[in-house]
């Protein structure tokens, strides 16, 4: 029996400490510095004139973050006038996935015409850090003051198939909800897409 409920007991200290990792809708975000594909290292506080971000987690080489490309540059544009610029960022370790290379990255973001910044996360501190798990993975960002504020988490929209059968815009939703001053309806979605590819986790 005792062996039974220290089993349980590290199961559900195992759960805590998985959900405890990364950020979760209303805690305050951290800044960061990564390399651009233009060469330049580039942090959110580069855009002052920003009232927040769509930070998106995404790579060059898995289906699901490809049929998102042009979905992505639309949202660039659309809301990048409203002050809400989207962030790519690729945390793909090129060894084991070269076709996340940081010169892949230049290839890929010339090729699709990319009207946003596609950040290289070497290191791949800030995926650990807001606790993205897929690409593509999405946090829109509301900056409060200094503070950087978590709004949504999770999926673009709910079908990376077919553009025209989605039904749910969710990320779209949440910023039109930000910008007039609401709270998004939905704020956490689950994020579908590959595995960010991690030594550490060998994923």
């Amino acid at each position: 029996m005792k062996k039974m409920m220290f089993a349980l007991g590290l199961s559900l200290l195992t759960i805590s400490y998985i959900h405890a990792q990364g950020l979760k809708v209303g805690d305050k975000a951290s800044d960061f510095k990564l390399k651009n594909i233009d060469g330049k290292m580039v942090s959110l506080k580069d855009m002052p004139q920003a009232k927040g971000y769509v930070v998106v987690f995404t790579c060059n080489n898995c289906p699901y973050a490809k049929a998102y490309q042009d979905r992505i540059i639309q949202l660039d544009k659309k809301y990048k006038a409203k002050g809400y610029p989207v962030i790519a960022i690729n945390s793909n370790d090129p060894e084991l996935s070269p076709e996340d290379s940081y010169d892949k990255m230049v290839i890929r973001a010339k090729e699709k015409g990319y009207t946003f910044p596609y950040l290289f996360d070497q290191t791949q501190d800030v995926y650990r850090a807001y606790g993205a798990q897929k690409t593509p993975h999405t946090y829109l960002i509301q900056k409060e003051g200094t503070d950087l504020v978590v709004r949504y988490i999770g999926a673009i929209d709910d079908n990376y198939q077919d553009e025209s059968k989605i039904s749910q815009s969710y990320l779209s939703s949440a910023i039109d909800a930000v910008i007039a001053g609401k709270s998004p309806e939905i704020t956490y979605t689950k994020a579908i897409g590959c595995g960010i590819k991690d030594k550490q986790k060998k994923s």
